[in-house]
């Protein structure tokens, strides 16, 4: 199977929106949710926390269903939503217990990338796919059929180890936090850093992914000139 030599064109207004709905669903939304109803409603810390909880749900159905698929990312999340609400019902029912919990859904999810490097493909493999294509069966086919290069391989695998030893650290760091910073502290400290951790990953992941890029269009440049010389050889050795 051969890959085409770029990738389908993408539409940047869809990556806008969907990062729009990221980061307003994901940060903003919850900490005015816990501001509002502790200071103004009198709500507890617990409540007010599950309460803010329901904006990332509701991120997840919204981009499901604006993309019209469950893709394995989809299903990876779902897995995640149903472990946080079975956490959350059985636990204990207080605040710390409640940031501890969403501490150790984003471990969880660093020991899952780990584990996916047993697997035949690891899990930024899916990640990239879901990111750097627009979804379409054009894109989808291309970003597949990269699989052949052990060049991309390589690359994937490292990108799944560092997410995942990233996101075991920030969960071990946030745990800690909890049980020493008040809870309001942390209702704005533990979103801003699972996104600054993510925005570091992000940039990082596109300097790397460009580099071995980079890399591997100059060891093909090479491998051509190699072989051009060679036939340039024989067919001066047999003239």
């Amino acid at each position: 199977m051969s890959a085409p030599a770029q990738p389908p064109a993408r539409s940047g207004a869809s990556s806008a929106i969907g990062w729009i709905l990221t980061i307003g669903l994901n940060i903003v939304a919850p900490i005015l949710t816990y501001n509002i109803l502790t200071e103004d409603h009198g709500w507890s810390e617990f409540t007010a926390l599950l309460a803010g909880s329901v904006w990332p749900v509701l991120e997840s159905v919204i981009m499901i269903a604006w993309r019209r698929k469950i893709d394995e990312l989809a299903v990876v999340t779902l897995v995640f939503l149903v472990i946080t609400a079975l956490v959350t019902l059985i636990g204990a029912h207080t605040a710390r217990a409640l940031l501890v919990k969403d501490s150790g859904v984003t471990g969880l999810f660093g020991l899952l990338c780990l584990a996916t490097l047993l697997a035949p493909r690891p899990l930024m493999f899916y990640f990239g796919r879901k990111f750097a294509t627009d979804g379409t069966p054009a894109s989808s086919a291309w970003w597949n059929g990269m699989w052949q290069y052990e060049g991309f391989r390589s690359t994937m695998r490292t990108m799944t180890l560092v997410w995942g030893v990233a996101y075991v650290v920030e969960a071990l760091v946030r745990i800690a936090l909890a049980y020493t910073l008040p809870t309001k502290t942390m209702v704005t400290l533990s979103p801003v850093m699972i996104y600054t951790v993510l925005g570091a990953l992000g940039v990082w992941t596109a300097w790397f992914g460009k580099r071995r890029a980079a890399e591997g269009a100059r060891l093909q440049a090479e491998a051509q000139a190699q072989a051009q010389a060679r036939a340039e050889a024989e067919a001066a050795a047999t003239a």
